[in-house]
């Protein structure tokens, strides 16, 4: 009874003990693979140069493209998770099954401690990452048009931010506002004019009005900038920066070729798939702490049945114990009687004989 009472007792103790070092060890591995995935998103742009595909501007095309895009990162990614997190998880798994082993051993028989160690091998344990990029970069468009790098969208977007950018081109488009002409009764000097006909000519008005207005700011623009830099640099330099300029767009639209969409497309989709597993860092990272927690909870589950049977042995062994026992004291408690039966009857023997026996002598 001493002894079960020792092991129950061990075992409280030694299971609180195993679920701080479990926690413990879940801690160390959310932290390393967080840093490592965040490392890998780091060099995205190396993994996905790697991906050789035959890719084609086409939108059909482009939907293949992109799947096998997304297993290509998915399994270069897991691959390396797996290359810097597996071994040291693996290694920390079988040293705390190891310690679990040397701390439960007391509690067991002799006979089962020299076999216990080998009844339960630490198999190699895979954690897995379910990055699941298909879904996650669903959303991505891609945007492989043309576009002029010294082009006044691309600088304003250059040195000013596509949000900026966006506001100073919605600025710079006229906004025309012309007043309709106010109908009265009195004015109505064709009554043939159908109300068809009336909107016809307002919008023919309004047209006409904004390209006048647009014609005239734009022309009036362009004649000052341009006397100003004839003045200032003579037209042989503005025949020459305009003939480099063309020549400049030439090039740019010539070299824009498959390959050159290939590597704008790769480069737009490591931006966007970037930002989005940035997001599932965390999530990540805690999915695969809790794959190690409950792998060493079956570990530790494992081991605590021997010690159970060992438990459940020492109960039988108590229970049948006892069972002798109560067979024993039965056995003492009818012998005593008896004893007194015999003693009684010794007494009534010898009384018999005194009276009896010795008269007839």
């Amino acid at each position: 009874m001493d002894r079960l009472e020792f092991i129950q007792c061990q075992m409280q103790i030694l299971s609180e003990d195993v679920r701080k070092r479990i926690m413990h060890i879940t801690e160390v591995v959310n932290a390393q693979v967080s840093n490592a995935m965040t490392d890998e998103i780091c060099h995205l742009s190396l993994l996905v140069d790697k991906f050789d595909g035959d890719f084609h501007p086409l939108a059909q095309f482009l939907k293949h493209y992109k799947n096998e895009l997304n297993s290509h990162i998915e399994k270069g990614m897991g691959r390396k998770l797996a290359d810097r997190c597996s071994a040291a998880v693996n290694t920390s798994i079988q040293k705390a099954q190891e310690d679990i082993i040397e701390s439960l051993k007391p509690l067991l028989p002799s006979a089962v401690q020299k076999e216990y160690g080998t009844a339960l091998p630490c198999k190699k344990f895979d954690l897995s990452y379910n990055l699941n990029c298909e879904k996650l970069c669903s959303d991505f468009q891609e945007d492989i048009e043309f576009r002029f790098s010294f082009g006044w969208t691309s600088l304003v977007n250059r040195y000013l931010g596509a949000q900026n950018a966006r506001l100073l081109l919605g600025f710079a488009e006229p906004v025309f506002q012309v007043p309709r002409p106010v109908c009265t009764p009195t004015t109505s000097a064709n009554p043939g004019q159908t109300p068809d006909s009336k909107s016809q000519d307002e919008i023919m008005v309004t047209v006409m009005s904004g390209l006048a207005s647009l014609t005239s700011r734009g022309s009036m623009g362009v004649i000052i900038v341009g006397g100003m830099i004839w003045r200032t640099v003579g037209w042989k330099l503005i025949a020459c920066s305009l003939l480099a300029y063309g020549s400049l767009y030439v090039y740019e639209r010539l070299t824009w070729t498959t390959r050159a969409k290939e590597r704008a497309f790769k480069k737009q989709f490591v931006n966007y798939a970037a930002d989005k597993l940035q997001m599932i860092v965390s999530i990540t990272s805690a999915n695969c702490s809790h794959q190690v927690q409950k792998e060493l909870d079956n570990i530790f589950t494992r081991l605590c049945q021997q010690v159970d049977i060992t438990q459940r042995d020492l109960m039988e062994s108590i229970n049948k114990r006892s069972e002798e026992i109560k067979q024993l004291e039965k056995v003492q408690n009818q012998a005593k009687l008896f004893r007194n039966k015999a003693v009684h009857l010794e007494n009534e023997l010898d009384h018999f004989t005194k009276m009896f026996l010795n008269q007839d002598k």
